[in-house]
């Protein structure tokens, strides 16, 4: 059981920049639900999707894996597979409790945490990759080497899945998307208060970018089949297969 996101509830003198630390990790459950529209969406159907794509005797790999829950989703489809599951994340705080979500799961799929920097870690054998809101925290420049990174370690026919907070180009556009939003927030019980010290502490953190940007990345990168499978304001998910 999660607790209830109140960090930005009170006025803060200075807003350090946004961190997945221990105080993020105790209402993580919360703060996303309350925070991304459509998450238990993008979640729920990363299992129906690695249920589809994820081959015999491959890999599957959540990148930022946070606290599990899209290692579960595929987890709990995969159980005839002889598929194994890689959940990365560079989060200490992040790992120790994900570990433990994950040893109370009675999913048969094996599941191997790995502290890491995505950045860092050699893809192979892989039939599915998740990147739910993960690339977002990487730096630009560093964004289409992992892409052509995991591209090189897929199997043909395999999926990767990237979701991801994005911007628009058109002014009109992300001034409505960022206002609803925020309604979403307020609608969830954010005052205010939380939702502006909350954007100021992911000012710089969190880097979005335009769709079109991230397909053309992918393409980029040798994805053939890309496409926005799920959007809801500002946030949205893409499958790219190769």
């Amino acid at each position: 059981m999660s607790n209830k996101d109140s960090i930005y509830s009170q006025p803060l003198d200075s807003i350090a920049s946004f961190s997945f630390d221990e105080k993020v990790v105790q209402v993580f459950p919360d703060m996303i639900q309350r925070s991304v529209p459509g998450y238990s969406t993008i979640i729920a159907m990363t299992g129906v999707l690695a249920e589809r794509y994820a081959q015999p005797h491959s890999h599957c790999y959540d990148l930022g894996s946070s606290l599990g829950a899209s290692t579960l989703a595929m987890r709990q489809q995969l159980n005839d597979r002889d598929c194994k599951i890689f959940a990365v994340d560079n989060s200490a705080a992040m790992q120790q409790r994900c570990q433990q979500i994950i040893d109370q799961d009675t999913s048969t799929t094996p599941v191997e945490l790995v502290a890491s920097n995505i950045q860092d870690v050699m893809i192979k054998n892989a039939s599915v990759v998740v990147l739910n809101f993960t690339l977002q925290f990487i730096s630009v420049e560093e964004r289409q080497a992992l892409l052509i990174k995991i591209y090189n370690g897929m199997l043909d026919g395999g999926i990767l899945i990237l979701s991801e907070k994005f911007c628009f180009d058109d002014p009109h556009l992300q001034a409505l998307n960022t206002e609803l939003h925020h309604s979403f927030k307020r609608a969830n019980g954010y005052s205010d208060m939380e939702i502006s010290q909350k954007r100021t502490a992911l000012d710089n953190v969190l880097l979005p970018e335009t769709i079109a940007t991230h397909q053309q990345r992918l393409k980029n990168a040798g994805f053939n089949n890309v496409d926005v499978w799920f959007q809801c304001f500002n946030f949205a998910s893409l499958v790219a297969i190769k």
